[in-house]
């Protein structure tokens, strides 16, 4: 049980959830736009007549600018608030969408996918952040993965949309299927509207009854609400007595607040510099693993498995998103009870199989062109035992870590910086995976996935502690402790053997 906040925190508290759902929708539309452009390139390719390089340019863009949205979006949410920062996410989607399926040429493609990149940055950081300070430490999991599920769903809807559309005329087919994205994206920026701000982000600016009051709302009982708020003020250097409706900030916190840029990147304290190593290590690891190969060329995939027509291509990829979304949903129940740490590392030892296989069966595959039955069977399975593996652990624990670890005055900055690692290593992989298939074949490909995910596995093992059931304003001393709790942890396991 949770120190201080009593029995309370077993229940999911409705209004929290609900919260958090709306949030989420910035993640559909997202995984909409990355799922979509997967059979949308078969399509593209043939009417624009492209190189595998502007495939690979048209593929990873989005991923690309989103570095500029999420480099931007932490300062921006910790300016305008959690709530503006998705509405400018939402209507970046409408004008890309837009824009996209307009797309008269090339450029003008390529330009839309742009401007959704960006929206893409904003959104990536913007909703686990929101999900994680509405909810109790209990159920912190559950919510903050509620993202992660919004991503699979769009992604899935994509995939289904490639397959409903394809049989249109090719001018019309894909232009549907991009600028689609639009309708949900005008909902979402009404929606939130409806949706209150962040009580920390409100408590941190000094608007201490309006934060009080949300606070109430999205904890299951006075006390536990109370104690959030205890909490949030201690982080934060003020009184936790303080009952004033409106506190001013003092110049030497305005001071301190300009100068997060520097104590996070310049001069972090032990316990930041594990929190900065261990955010950015696992958005780097999420990538680099290669689950955006799968994602956007699944297609390529099984065509080298020996699946030659496009619309069976389309239809054995909405089992990757079908895969994605049942994996990520048995997650959102697993997060709470197993915890992040004994999750993902389970996740990553599947993964590494998993790939293996894939490697193996894509080899087999290619040295009998394909003929072979049952080297089909076994890489589609196995590809889809990855996407299991990945969307088990890996994909939701990357998004609830990295929104809980940072303490709330830096939590803004390093959420935006882990996802532009994450969206760094996601461009890296998307706009290099055909050329590196050209280069050391399909095979040697998966077979390099495997040998990173070995090292991610030994990284997450020495620098990633549990967070289960700790609040935010506790983090920072978890991690002060964490090389002490990992030593002791290890020295209790081999005395069990």
């Amino acid at each position: 049980m949770e120190r201080g906040e009593g029995k309370s925190l077993k229940t999911i508290n409705k209004y929290a959830c609900a919260c958090s759902i709306v949030a989420s929708m910035i993640s559909i539309i997202f995984g909409y736009d990355t799922g979509v452009m997967s059979g949308a390139m078969i399509f593209v390719k043939k009417e624009f007549h492209i190189s595998d390089v502007k495939t690979e340019v048209l593929a990873g863009i989005l991923n690309l600018c989103a570095l500029i949205g999420s480099l931007s979006a932490g300062r921006t949410s910790d300016y305008v608030g959690r709530r503006y920062t998705i509405v400018i996410a939402s209507v970046l989607f409408f004008l890309g969408s837009v824009v996209m399926g307009y797309g008269p040429n090339y450029t003008i493609l390529l330009l839309g996918r742009c401007i959704a990149g960006v929206g893409v940055g904003f959104a990536l950081m913007i909703a686990p952040v929101y999900s994680a300070e509405v909810s109790s430490p209990s159920t912190r999991g559950f919510l903050s993965s509620l993202p992660e599920i919004g991503i699979s769903t769009g992604i899935l809807l994509g995939y289904l949309s490639n397959y409903v559309f394809a049989g249109l005329p090719l001018r019309i087919g894909w232009r549907i299927m991009l600028g689609l994205a639009a309708i949900p994206s005008v909902f979402l920026a009404i929606g939130i509207l409806r949706m209150p701000e962040s009580p920390r982000w409100l408590i941190m600016k000094g608007r201490l009854r309006e934060g009080k009051e949300i606070m109430h709302k999205v904890s299951n009982s006075p006390e536990e609400a109370e104690f959030r708020l205890r909490e949030v003020k201690r982080n934060l250097g003020m009184d936790e007595n303080c009952d004033d409706d409106v506190v001013k900030i003092s110049v030497s916190v305005k001071k301190q607040d300009e100068g997060v840029w520097k104590e996070l990147l310049l001069k972090p304290t032990k316990s930041l510099q594990r929190i900065l190593l261990a955010g950015i290590g696992i958005h780097f690891f999420e990538h680099a693993t290669g689950i955006e190969a799968v994602i956007l060329y699944s297609h390529r995939i099984f065509a080298k498995a020996g699946v030659h027509d496009h619309k069976h291509q389309i239809l054995a990829t909405c089992g990757v998103g079908l895969t994605k979304f049942s994996f990520i949903v048995l997650s959102t129940i697993l997060i709470d009870r197993v915890g992040r740490r004994k999750l993902v590392l389970t996740s990553v030892s599947g993964m590494i199989l998993a790939l293996t296989g894939l490697g193996t069966f894509l080899f087999l595959a290619e040295q009998s062109g394909g003929k072979l039955i049952w080297t089909l069977v076994l890489s589609i399975i196995t590809t889809y035992s990855y996407v299991a593996f990945f969307n088990v652990g890996l994909a939701p624990v990357t998004w609830v870590y990295t929104a809980e670890i940072f303490p709330l005055r830096y939590r803004g900055l390093g959420v935006g910086i882990g996802v532009a690692v994450n969206r760094l290593m996601n461009a890296t992989v998307s706009m290099t995976f055909l050329s590196m298939m050209s280069a050391m074949t399909i095979a040697g490909v998966f077979f390099m996935f495997a040998g990173i995910s070995v090292i991610a596995l030994i990284f997450f093992y020495f620098f990633l502690p549990e967070t289960k059931g700790k609040s935010l304003e506790e983090m920072e001393a978890l991690f002060t402790k964490s090389k002490d709790s990992m030593n002791a942890r290890k020295e209790v396991e081999i005395g069990n053997h």
